[in-house]
């Protein structure tokens, strides 16, 4: 095909090598620690796979169609993936959000033609899918409903799995990830446990729920979304915000590599893993970039 759309160009992220976060130990052990680069997708995110897979699921459903109207709650990334594709796809496009939500992330939104409502910082992301539910039954639009739609860990695993799964020829032997709806570690688990008992997965969660992590929520277990399996993960780890915030400015300034804080909660547990793991292959999602987060004071200059 000569010619793609914007959203042809989703998937097939690179892995990149840490090259001086591991420490001696680490080291001497011979593991090796990869970041899955999705800030490659074209709107910068991981979100970019789970979008495309639930428009695309929708439509074949007959569901919806182009012109009318996609409402979304969501933190940021889902947001401006979805507003960039309703923009490719000819769709109509409500995101709905705490009014927190970094500016970076709302302005992105609405340059791509996005209609973006505010909810109480209190109520959190919650309160904001309890409006878009509601608009949705209301029949101002479609939702497309992240936290429940089987499409988004199926995402994952027909593309995010696979695609590490090759590129480690195999010899991926954990895998881990910060949970905010659970799609990604949920849907890369399943595919790479089909094709390895063995290989280990592990969940990332804010330490407090004071924390400010976009894209990680700290989950009781009562309230987990639809589209979470607990036997598909291994083990659940903490980070705390501080250490998050010290991660993401070590992994850019010795790595050059500039991330998100959910990405920098991913690649301390993965560092924190090579000191008891030998021989391993340990691959850490990297969800977006960290300039989306300039404003929020995470990289004072």
């Amino acid at each position: 095909m000569p010619y793609r759309t914007i959203d042809d160009t989703t998937g097939a992220t690179p892995l990149v090598k840490l090259q001086r976060s591991l420490s001696e130990s680490a080291r001497n052990r011979n593991n090796l620690i990869l970041g899955k680069w999705e800030c490659a997708n074209p709107s910068a995110s991981v979100k970019d796979r789970v979008v495309k897979a639930m428009i695309q699921d929708a439509e074949e459903r007959g569901e919806i169609r182009p012109g009318d109207t996609l409402i979304e709650a969501s933190s940021g990334n889902t947001g401006i993936a979805l507003a960039m594709q309703a923009a490719t796809r000819g769709y109509r496009s409500i995101l709905i959000m705490p009014e927190n939500t970094d500016v970076f992330k709302r302005q992105s939104m609405a340059v791509y033609g996005a209609e973006v409502i505010l909810t109480p910082r209190s109520g959190g992301i919650r309160y904001a899918r309890a409006l878009a539910l509601q608009m949705a039954v209301e029949g101002k639009g479609f939702m497309l409903d992240q936290f429940s739609n089987p499409a988004n860990p199926l995402a994952h695993y027909k593309t995010t799995g696979p695609e590490i799964w090759t590129a480690t020829k195999g010899k991926v032997t954990h895998f881990v990830s910060a949970i905010g709806t659970s799609g990604t570690v949920v849907g890369v688990s399943r595919y790479l446990k089909e094709r390895n008992r063995k290989i280990r997965v592990l969940g990332v969660e804010p330490e407090s729920n004071n924390s400010y992590i976009s894209g990680m929520m700290k989950w009781q277990d009562n309230q987990r979304p639809g589209i979470y399996e607990k036997k598909k993960i291994d083990g659940i780890e903490t980070v705390s915000q501080a250490c998050a915030e010290y991660r993401a400015r070590k992994l850019a300034s010795d790595e050059g590599i500039f991330c998100g804080l959910s990405s920098a909660c991913a690649c301390e547990v993965a560092l924190n893993l090579s000191e008891s793991v030998k021989e391993a292959t340990i691959v850490f999602l990297i969800a977006d970039r960290g300039d989306r987060y300039f404003s929020s004071g995470f990289f004072p200059v």
